[in-house]
């Protein structure tokens, strides 16, 4: 599948992080997910029911970034990816990244970042 939806850069507040003082307080987050599907059907009819809608990607993916709490970005990243694939039955194919804009590390980063693909079929799951 060569169509992809895409959501860049975004931003909310989570309580993730492996030490009970990480989860405890409110850190900045941000979230990429590359949705894979046909996009020919919308494209053709210029019809919202024909995709996905965008909009509710970003509220999905904002429930499980705020509502949730994991210790590990990677777990955080396969709870986005599950409820995704889950909730989106025309999505084939998704890519999840995952940034903790303030990681407890002692010295100069940007961020630290996971990227995730998950599919419907096992085969495909990387």
């Amino acid at each position: 599948m060569t169509d992809h939806i895409v959501l860049r850069s975004m931003a909310f507040e989570g309580r993730h992080g492996v030490s009970a003082d990480e989860r405890s307080r409110l850190q900045p987050f941000e979230a990429d997910v590359e949705l894979a599907l046909d996009l020919a059907p919308a494209g053709r009819t210029d019809d919202l029911a024909r995709t996905v809608d965008y909009g509710s990607v970003f509220e999905v993916v904002r429930a499980v970034t705020e509502m949730t709490s994991h210790r590990l970005l990677e777990s955080l990243a396969e709870a986005i990816a599950a409820a995704v694939l889950d909730g989106f039955p025309g999505v084939d194919d998704v890519v999840v990244r995952v940034r903790k804009m303030r990681p407890p590390i002692d010295g100069r980063l940007a961020w630290a970042g996971v990227e995730i693909r998950r599919s419907r079929s096992p085969d495909a799951a990387t």
